[in-house]
């Protein structure tokens, strides 16, 4: 149905969107509505002085705002109606005694088109080809309404509070109605309200939000973990270093600089192993030695003992000989 014309929702400009979606195009703008609420409103304050412009009704009607417009951009009825007029279209009050009202409750179908206010809203609900379109500003799309639901519709408006129009008179021509006229609309899904979009717009939004968080959550979780691991393997490092610098017997509490420094420690490690074991397998070697020679020394005397009383020369005897010698000297 994207021949059908149909203003969305800006601001308070109801009245505005009702206007072009019932002429189906973009015909009136804020400032033309404007123009015609500030013509109506120089004409009643003429009225009003007729009586005189220093009367307390004057003085009180001048302090008043304007009842044709706001600041919000919201027009009353009167501004339509003689927006409406320019096209020799006519609103008839649906509640009314009114012949063309009265007919229009009995048989809703006959009219061509009706314009509903409740409060600050209007809307308009017209027939294009061989339908009826509900083109309120508020959904997103036009709304396929049933000559059978029609009359429902308009009396469940009127409980609502809305007051309701009859458009009478002949509406310009629109290349929906002809459209319509040779291929009716099929419409398999209710057009939503613009706050029921903005409300999932909202919790998708939202939705997003919590994901990006979770992501960030996530990946800070694997960022602490890289840095727990990068910090165990260099407590690990430092654990290596010491226990080089420990085996090199070195006070140094500074790192190993290189791998060069790191290879020449453990070569200096292993040489000083070296260096302990092979003094431990001299010693061991030195005893085994002294204790043959020793052995060696004690068969030597048990050779000479049995052999004859040849025996080694006391060293104590020759020290006292040579003391003696040296004191007949002097």
């Amino acid at each position: 149905m994207e021949f059908i014309y149909h203003e969305k929702q800006d601001g308070s400009l109801c009245g505005l969107h009702c206007l072009n979606n019932l002429l189906q195009g973009h015909y009136y703008t804020a400032v033309d509505l404007a123009e015609i609420a500030q013509q109506m409103d120089q004409e009643e304050q003429t009225r009003m002085a007729e009586s005189g412009i220093h009367t307390d009704d004057f003085r009180r009607f001048m302090e008043q705002p304007s009842s044709n417009m706001d600041d919000s951009g919201m027009f009353s009825v009167q501004v339509l109606t003689s927006a409406l007029k320019i096209w020799d279209l006519n609103l008839v009050p649906y509640a009314s005694s009114n012949p063309i009202a009265v007919a229009a409750r009995n048989n809703p179908t006959e009219q061509a088109a009706y314009i509903c206010n409740f409060g600050e809203h209007w809307l308009t609900v017209r027939r294009m080809g061989y339908q009826w379109f509900n083109l309120n500003s508020l959904l997103t799309s036009p709304e396929l309404i049933s000559d059978t639901f029609l009359s429902l519709f308009l009396t469940q408006l009127q409980h609502e509070g809305y007051s309701i129009f009859v458009v009478t008179g002949v509406l310009p021509v629109c290349k929906a109605d002809e459209v319509l006229r040779m291929e009716p609309a099929v419409q398999t899904v209710k057009p939503k309200l613009l706050s029921e979009v903005k409300e999932d717009d909202d919790i998708r939004t939202a939705l997003a939000v919590s994901l990006a968080k979770a992501e960030s959550s996530s990946t800070s979780t694997s960022s602490k973990e890289s840095k727990l691991a990068a910090t165990k393997a260099s407590s690990e490092e430092e654990e290596l270093e010491a226990a080089i610098r420990l085996s090199l017997g070195t006070d140094s509490d500074g790192p190993v600089e290189n791998e060069q420094d790191l290879e020449k420690a453990i070569k200096l490690s292993l040489e000083a192993q070296q260096e302990n074991e092979d003094e431990g397998l001299d010693e061991a070697i030195a005893l085994s030695l002294g204790q043959e020679e020793k052995a060696s020394v004690s068969s030597k005397e048990l050779v000479s003992e049995n052999e004859g009383d040849v025996k080694e020369p006391d060293l104590e005897d020759l020290r006292k000989k040579r003391l003696a010698f040296l004191e007949k000297r002097q």
